[in-house]
């Protein structure tokens, strides 16, 4: 019976090393597995950065050798490229804040702004006019050229005329010298559908531009008068930037709408001159060096951004929304 008892404490003896030696295996494999994926998280981290350094350096040795090939007397060259509105790249507070740089800038002897826009805001373009009148009053001895490209249409023409000349190409676009305000009615389509439309306001035309909903003489005459104001305004600044080359202020279609090729709005008084970037440079301001004083984002900025969209498409990747887009 005691040898019985003695096998017994030492088999119980035996399982007790047994289960300490593979309890102290797990949690060593555990922590190695912690200890490695807090490496991993670390140099994740330290590669991360890494690129953010090297970026930023990078920006800084474009901003020194822009710095550095500045040393003599140069052009200033805007770009006004894409559709003029808030957030864009051709918003006015970059168009602005382009032009105050350049017209601040001592070493600048001619300013061009190279237009290629089918137009945009209103409200944005009679910003950057109003701005190009004042900076031209504050540095009289600094000439603002506009060259049209492919396209310099409604807003874009308009934040043109503020210039001191505008050139085009002979087979540019421009004018447009209007206002447009696009919508749809859905009113049949919804009788069709047999749905109705319900709602609820306080003022008499809150809802007046519903498309759900009949016109109404009235409204419909309230919104063209709103329309026909921003285009008068539209035109007496055209008038007031173009002053007497407008060959025919009064001409029945010039204010219409319509757009010219660059050699049709020549005779009109709606550019001044045939011709590019190039020839604008050499030619009329007699400098050869441009450089671009256009608003633009660093490389840094659009890593930035490129990273939150990459970390948006794992989060919803994550969450289960794949093929989804976000709005």
């Amino acid at each position: 019976m005691s040898d019985d008892w003695g096998a017994l404490k030492k088999t119980e003896s035996a399982n007790d090393k047994s289960w300490k030696l593979l309890e102290k295996t797990i949690l060593a494999s555990v922590n190695e597995q912690r200890r490695a994926r807090y490496w991993g998280i670390f140099f994740k981290l330290l590669t991360f950065a890494y690129l953010i350094a090297i970026l930023a350096l990078f920006n800084s040795l474009i901003e020194i050798e822009k710095s550095g090939s500045r040393s003599n007397n140069y052009i200033a060259l805007i770009e006004v490229r894409g559709m003029i509105a808030d957030k864009e790249s051709a918003s006015a507070d970059n168009i602005v804040s382009s032009l105050r740089a350049a017209f601040e800038d001592s070493k600048v002897k001619g300013i061009i702004m190279r237009i290629n826009s089918p137009g945009g805001s209103p409200v944005q373009s009679g910003y950057v006019y109003d701005e190009i009148r004042r900076l031209r009053t504050l540095h009289p001895e600094t000439k603002l050229y506009a060259v049209i490209s492919d396209l310099g249409a409604s807003g874009a023409y308009y934040i043109a005329s503020a210039a001191d000349q505008i050139y085009a190409d002979k087979a540019s676009l421009v004018g447009s010298i209007g206002i447009t305000a696009v919508g749809y009615g859905f009113v049949g389509t919804m009788e069709k559908l047999g749905v109705e439309r319900r709602t609820y306001i306080s003022g008499e035309h809150k809802s007046f531009l519903d498309p759900f909903q009949p016109q109404k003489a009235d409204e419909t005459q309230f919104w063209q008068s709103v329309l026909d104001t921003a285009h008068h305004q539209f035109i007496a600044s055209v008038k007031q930037g173009r002053g007497d080359r407008l060959q025919d202020k009064d001409h029945p279609e010039l204010f219409s709408g319509l757009v010219w090729s660059g050699e049709q709005a020549l005779p009109l008084g709606l550019i001044d001159g045939l011709g590019s970037v190039s020839s604008v440079a050499w030619d009329v301001i007699g400098e050869k060096d441009l450089v671009d004083f256009t608003v633009q984002e660093s490389p840094l900025d659009r890593f930035s951004k490129k990273l939150g969209a990459s970390v948006i498409d794992k989060l919803a990747l994550y969450l289960g929304f794949q093929g989804q887009t976000f709005q």
